[in-house]
């Protein structure tokens, strides 16, 4: 069965335009050469209201095919990683100045 990980990400002080260039240049960048070298599944960027009980706006998935590619991930994008270079930024702000990860979930298992 498949295998997903998923960031609850929280956009600071207005800085969406930031946030949208980040993920845009940089997650998704990687996560497309990762799809056409069969290391995933799939991925997701889905922006979400937030709300006082859900303090995120956007929800990053990225789905495995199997336990196989799961546990090569790591050494998988590192490789996609280093191939690239630096990172993609707008208006030279780092992604602690835009975003901040309020949860991190690993090896969430697909029931179909």
């Amino acid at each position: 069965p498949r295998i997903s990980t998923m960031d609850f990400v929280q956009i600071l002080d207005g800085n969406r335009a930031e946030t949208v260039y980040y993920y845009t240049h940089n997650w998704k960048v990687l996560r497309d050469q990762a799809m056409e070298k069969g290391y995933i599944h799939s991925f997701q960027l889905l922006e979400v209201p937030r709300n006082e009980s859900e303090p995120f706006d956007i929800i990053l998935i990225t789905t495995y095919a199997d336990q196989g590619q799961y546990e090569k991930r790591e050494e998988n994008f590192g490789e996609l990683i280093e191939a690239r270079g630096g990172r993609r930024l707008m208006n030279d702000k780092q992604p602690a100045d835009f975003r901040k990860i309020i949860f991190n979930r690993e090896d969430v298992h697909h029931i179909f």
